[in-house]
């Protein structure tokens, strides 16, 4: 039996990623083993083991299961999104210290491979124009700001795991994240600190009402859109590779612009006897999305997306219905 177990399972990511882990893989050859730092018995309800392990502390990992570990799925980190205020210092204890003593973890057990999400800020200054990121796109990012450290904290990790493949042999897969699309109970995120509602549940609501819809700036703007489950089964796949490293982004590779994704917003949740109306809004301000190159992912991973921006609000409108992780979300 080979164990797979995923940090920060309780996670917005992680909790869907779990989910699908758990069906993906075969129950006769693999268990697949969540962890995260809080207490809950959620997991127990799914058939699988879970792990209250504060990463930070190498202590913890006591608890852990010792024999047949093979795969170490790591999603668990401090990111800007949910921090209120800024406190720099805990990208440190969380995505370094964290990372070491998940290495360590992985080199007691002789684990066979780490799989690691980093972020897609770390190439950010190269999102220009429509530029579509390669998975080997250099380093650009700026040093200042308030996802400098958090960029620093991630890129410090991969170092670590490069050091670990070459010391110990531990197979590595890095995964390059944009938005992570997925539905979530908790509908705020905290830009430069402040909690704000996510602009995709204001639109949600309002199509939901059939009130219209703001459209800022160019309608062609397009970015990426990958589902939780698309970003799942490269993951998953990534767990079964006969390779010794890979570095992936994660995406669809299928620019989706904002005429198309506020149409399928109200395609999806509008009721159809009073669709929303969308109005143009050309002077405010757009952008922060990222076009990603997954050529690599599908050609090593044999990965293929299922879900377009269609599918993708459909599936949010099925996870509304029966909020199947909400009592594992920020409150």
């Amino acid at each position: 039996m080979k164990r797979i177990i995923v940090f920060g399972a309780t996670g917005n990511v992680g909790s869907y990623v779990l989910k699908y882990a758990s069906e993906y893989f075969d129950k006769t050859e693999f268990e697949v083993i969540a962890s995260g730092r809080r207490e809950t018995n959620f997991f127990e309800r799914m058939d699988v083991r879970y792990y209250s392990v504060d990463l930070t502390r190498k202590e913890e990992f006591e608890k852990l299961p010792k024999e047949d570990v093979y795969a170490i799925i790591y999603l668990a980190a401090q990111i800007p999104s949910y921090m209120e205020g800024y406190h720099p210092e805990q990208y440190i204890q969380s995505n370094i210290i964290g990372a070491y003593n998940v290495l360590e973890y992985c080199r007691e057990v002789h684990a066979d491979r780490i799989l690691f999400s980093t972020t897609v800020f770390d190439v950010s200054l190269s999102a220009t124009n429509g530029k579509v990121l390669q998975p080997d796109t250099p380093l650009h990012f700026s040093y200042k700001g308030d996802h400098a450290v958090y960029v620093i904290s991630k890129n410090t990790a991969i170092e670590l795991i490069k050091h670990y493949h070459a010391e110990y042999g531990l197979k590595y897969f890095i995964f390059r994240f944009p938005t992570i699309y997925n539905y979530s109970p908790y509908h705020y995120y905290h830009p430069n600190g402040v909690k704000t509602l996510r602009p995709v549940y204001r639109m949600i609501d309002q199509a939901m009402k059939g009130e219209p819809i703001e459209l800022w700036g160019d309608p062609n703007y397009s970015k990426d859109m990958v589902h939780v489950y698309d970003c799942a089964q490269m993951l998953c796949k990534a767990v079964e590779a006969d390779r010794e490293i890979g570095f992936y982004n994660v995406g669809t590779g299928i620019p989706v612009t904002l005429q198309q994704q506020i149409e399928a917003i109200i395609k999806v949740f509008s009721p159809k006897d009073k669709p929303s109306r969308i109005v143009y809004c050309p002077d405010k301000p757009c952008g922060g999305g990222f076009l990603m190159n997954v050529d690599n992912a599908k050609a090593e991973l044999g990965y293929e997306p299922k879900y377009d921006v269609v599918a993708l609000f459909e599936n949010y409108k099925e996870e509304m219905a029966v909020d199947r992780f909400k009592e594992l979300r920020i409150q």
